[in-house]
């Protein structure tokens, strides 16, 4: 169901990819929109290895969830900052595409362990995390991204 890497000398083993989702804060995750346009927005997201999920949070209503509403399958791509050499300017840059099912957590004790663990991959304020679940954690919802395909390549531009 899921096409192949046409260079596959360019494909990313299946441990760099997960590297790449653990290491990288933010990817563009697309669902299915109004009138069948894709719908891709920027997420901050949480890979946990104990089950081989994504996480995102999010309020309880919008675009993104009228669109999960109606087909639960989403695909996330995430890549990294790039590299090049002294004096170029093009990148060699990491990617990854994770193909998907979505579904919705609101049980509040996951929302917020799950909330914790993702602020964590942008600081070690306990304090600031602790207030913004307080302040934000009863308005809050889980999104939990079952893989059924990751795909990853190293591109150098040119």
């Amino acid at each position: 169901m899921f096409r192949a890497l046409t260079r596959k000398n360019k494909q990313l083993p299946l441990e760099d990819c997960i590297r790449l989702l653990i290491t990288e804060t933010r990817g563009i995750l697309s669902v299915l929109g109004d009138g069948g346009y894709p719908y891709g927005m920027p997420m901050n997201h949480w890979y946990n290895e104990a089950d081989g999920c994504i996480y995102f949070h999010t309020g309880k209503s919008g675009h993104r969830l009228d669109a999960l509403a109606q087909c639960d399958k989403v695909s996330l791509c995430v890549y990294d900052r790039g590299t090049s050499h002294d004096g170029e300017w093009a990148l060699t840059v990491k990617s990854v595409i994770v193909f998907g099912r979505i579904n919705i957590i609101d049980d509040t004790d996951t929302v917020i362990d799950i909330t914790a663990k993702l602020s964590r991959k942008f600081t070690a304020d306990e304090d600031y995390i602790r207030r913004e679940i307080e302040l934000y954690g009863k308005s809050t919802i889980l999104l939990r991204l079952t893989p059924e395909h990751i795909c990853g390549k190293l591109v150098t531009e040119s």
